[in-house]
């Protein structure tokens, strides 16, 4: 199919694990005429639940993306996943589109998932659709359905399609009004949705009072409701079942009719060197700009680049920069992802959503350009959750550090919200991720994909240290070995920062006493002496280093002497500016069953948590809001399921750092002070 910017919808669909988001998939691929049999997440067999991860446990893991060919649009549809374990690819997913899917399931109604989907969403300026899905299965009560969205996200939710006998059909309530539905006339839910698109569009608006409903155009319709979308004011609610087909070919026809083209989208977040907001246009004969949403080393093709297309044309043989390098690339082959094979294509226009391959420097959220004198471009980044579960691990079996080392560097080359860190003073190598079964997940492919089987054990909590008062510290660093020799004098001040404000240095130097080509090696002692610790060994942070004074040597001065002075000087300071150690806290959402609520909120008590407040959900569940030390949630996961039964579920995300109870400093201190001793 040939088609322009105009035809393309990017739509995302996201929502609470369980909601039938990949079924969903499915259903709109075979009612697109995309694959010919509907596959079955039970059997292993959808379009987009291709790893043996996905297969084995029943559910996605990263999104797959495929395209759907109608008359008149071409829709790019992503498939994400639910589980808040795997959010990071979710997230990313919401670079490339104009419009998120949010899927409810209709039994379980407002779920955790559903509540982070829509702030998400909202937060980047996405048009939202909520997608009620099960509408066939015995429970669903969707009237009340209905106004518990409602009640959750505002009166700006309101159906565009409603279901009739008992959800073997979906009727349209925004084009007609004559029916009768499950819980509501359509001529009710007309008459809403039209006074809630008609009043955000002033002329349309003026039309509609004075001459009425039959004198707008569709085209007016269009505008007022896409205008509705871009601007928040209207949230449609749409009705499916994915397992019988009932209200499939609806969700696609509001897509084609309705949702925002890329010419109509939110303008995109896109950001210049000096990060300020510069223009991006959906015009194909500008110069190249792109976003890479998404890595994936394909064992077949190599490394693809997975980007959104936000202007220009690329073409085959394109040279294309990565950033701001000046070293092109060539475009040798260009793919369309299409669940589970890659089409080559020709061209890609603004709007679309392709792929390059084998183009090792390329990383996720790299901008594409074709420009040599393009600035420093980059899209806003998105919020991603802070991965704050940790194992430390080590390869079992001798002499394969390196093929460990490639392994997950690969595996976070995919995953935004996987990590890999080295502690050097430990010798210790650490991965990070979302959950216990992130890693996990991460751990089995890697031994499925790398065959690296690995050790592994808890890592050391991420403490950091600052200070809470105002010192100087001073330290002459003088060297005579009978040649030339070092000398170089500092004195310094520090002082604290507000909590996450990082660390300052500031020269404050009068009258060249100390030649400004040293205040760089000062700084390097300084940041040296942070990344070391002073109190247990851990980074410093939020503080601020003022170097005042101090002398030099016009024959023994050197870099190297200036470095250890600032280094010795900054210590100095350190100790006399009561430092302390922070511990990061975390927030907490933990879903339990009602009759497990005394047991966890103890139990939570136990570990220094703070309890913030409980919210009822449909079907007995409650979920426990908290904030807690992470080093007390080491065993939780174990601690969790026993008290549940395998019922219960949580998640983390960084909150703040705060200091630690004295008792714990002093232990983390004696801890550090037998190795200061030996090195």
């Amino acid at each position: 199919m040939s088609y322009n910017t105009e035809n393309i919808r990017n739509i995302a669909l996201a929502g609470h694990a369980g909601s039938g988001k990949t079924t969903l998939f499915e259903a709109l691929l075979h009612a697109g005429g995309v694959i010919q049999i509907q596959g079955s997440v039970e059997r292993g067999t959808t379009q987009s639940d291709t790893d043996s991860q996905e297969k084995a446990r029943g559910h996605s893991i990263d999104s797959s993306i495929a395209g759907i060919d109608r008359a008149h649009c071409h829709i790019n549809l992503i498939d994400t996943a639910g589980y808040a374990d795997f959010r990071g690819a979710t997230l990313a997913s919401f670079a490339a589109v104009e419009t998120v899917a949010i899927v409810v399931n209709a039994i379980n109604g407002i779920e955790y998932g559903t509540r982070r989907m829509m702030e998400r969403a909202k937060e980047r300026g996405l048009a939202r659709v909520l997608v009620v899905n099960k509408i066939d299965f015995e429970g669903a009560r969707l009237g009340m359905l209905v106004d518990a969205l409602r009640e959750e996200f505002g009166s700006e939710c309101l159906p565009v399609n409603l279901p009739a006998q008992g959800g073997k059909l979906v009727l349209d309530c925004f084009f007609h009004r004559n029916g009768t539905t499950d819980f509501s006339s359509l001529a009710e839910a007309h008459q809403r949705i039209l006074d809630q698109v008609v009043e955000i569009n002033e002329s349309v608006m003026g039309t509609y009072l004075d001459t009425g409903e039959a004198s707008l155009t569709p085209e007016q319709l269009h505008d007022a409701f896409e205008q509705c979308l871009r601007e928040g004011h209207l949230v449609p609610i749409c009705f499916v079942s994915a397992r019988n087909g009932a209200g499939v070919n609806e969700l696609l026809e509001l897509a084609d009719k309705l949702l925002p083209n890329p010419t109509e989208g939110n303008p995109p977040p896109f950001l210049n060197a000096e990060n300020q907001p510069i223009d991006v246009s959906a015009d194909p004969a500008k110069h190249v700009v792109a976003d890479v949403f998404k890595i994936v080393n394909d064992p077949f093709v190599g490394k693809l680049g997975v980007f959104r297309v936000w202007q220009g044309t690329i073409r085959r043989d394109t040279q294309l920069f990565i950033d701001d390098g000046r070293k092109p690339f060539k475009v040798g082959h260009l793919f369309r992802l299409n669940a589970k094979t890659h089409v080559e294509i020709d061209q890609a226009i603004p709007g679309d959503i392709a792929a390059v391959a084998k183009i090792e420097e390329i990383h996720f959220d790299a901008v594409l350009h074709d420009s040599h004198d393009e600035d420093r471009i980059h899209l806003a980044p998105l919020r991603f959750p802070q991965p704050m579960f940790g194992l430390a691990l080590e390869p079992k079996h001798k002499g394969q550090e390196q093929k460990l080392s490639q392994a997950l560097l690969r595996l976070s080359e995919e995953d935004p919200c996987f990590r890999m860190e080295h502690h050097k003073e430990l010798n210790e190598t650490v991965i990070r991720g979302l959950s216990d079964l992130h890693l996990k997940v991460m751990l089995e492919r890697m031994k499925e994909r790398y065959g690296v089987e690995v050790v592994t054990h808890p890592p050391r909590i991420a403490y950091r240290e600052t200070i809470a008062g105002h010192a100087e510290g001073h330290h002459r660093h003088k060297k005579q070995t009978g040649g030339a020799g070092q000398f170089g004098e500092v004195f310094l001040r520090v002082e604290p920062l507000n909590r996450g404000s990082g660390f300052e240095f500031v020269d404050a130097v009068k009258g060249g006493v100390i030649p400004g080509q040293f205040l760089p090696a000062i700084e390097k002692g300084v940041r040296q002496a942070m990344e070391s610790g002073a109190v247990a060994g851990f980074p410093l942070q939020d503080l601020r280093v003022t170097v005042y004074d101090g002398k030099y040597h016009p024959v023994d001065s050197k870099e190297v002497a200036f470095v250890s002075a600032g280094k010795k000087a900054f210590l100095d300071a350190v100790s006399k500016a009561h430092p302390i150690v922070l511990e990061p806290i975390v927030d907490v959402e933990v879903a339990i069953p009602e009759s497990n609520v005394g047991d966890v909120t103890g139990g939570l008590a136990g570990k220094r948590a703070r309890i913030l407040g409980t919210d009822t959900q449909r079907g007995g569940e409650l979920v426990i809001k908290a904030q807690a030390p992470l080093a007390e949630l080491t065993d939780y996961p174990t601690e969790l399921k026993a008290m549940t039964g395998g019922r219960g579920r949580y998640s983390l995300d960084l909150s703040h750092y705060e200091p630690v109870p004295l008792p714990v400093q002093r232990q983390l201190s004696e801890a550090w002070k037998p190795k200061v001793e030996e090195d």
